[in-house]
């Protein structure tokens, strides 16, 4: 089994996309555990402020086949994004119905299908916070650091983060 850590966010309607998405994330994965649920200002681009949060499942994975089953998880994942009513023409920086990224599938580092670990998780207080509650003593892979550690040590600087 290997965890996967996914990070959640949306814009757009976000009390309601969240209801939704967490809906669907457990019917699709039903050991799933999210994280608070926290309100940020848009980063990149002027706009109303996000809800995120970060969730954790396992998928069945073994090591000669963790790049097949970290491509069935993306497809997974865009899938419900789709239902949920994503648009695949959005710029990289705006407003999102909903937003779902792997941030981590087990201590896999590549660059291809996606990056892992997501570089955002040490650059984004909205990432690291509700990942360092959900797995305080997990280490990042190329950090060596826990995510509590990372965390504590994160400087808030001109992000504005809030738990709801």
């Amino acid at each position: 089994m290997v965890d996967v850590y996914i990070g959640i966010g949306s814009n757009i309607e976000p009390e309601e996309n969240f209801r939704a998405v967490y809906q669907l994330l457990q019917l699709r994965y039903p050991s799933i555990r999210f994280s608070r649920t926290f309100k940020s200002s848009a980063v990149g681009f002027k706009g109303d402020d996000f809800y995120n949060s970060v969730a954790v499942f396992s998928v069945d994975s073994a090591d000669s086949k963790f790049h097949n089953q970290l491509h069935q998880t993306l497809v997974e994942l865009k899938a419900i994004e789709n239902q949920i009513g994503r648009s695949r023409v959005d710029r990289k920086f705006a407003a999102r119905v909903i937003d779902i990224d792997i941030l981590l599938f087990g201590d896999v580092i590549c660059d291809t299908p996606v990056q892992l670990p997501r570089g955002e998780i040490i650059e984004n207080a909205y990432v690291l916070w509700p990942l360092s509650e959900l797995a305080p003593s997990l280490l990042h892979p190329l950090e060596k650091k826990t995510y509590q550690q990372l965390w504590k040590s994160f400087d808030m600087g001109s992000q504005k983060l809030e738990a709801l």
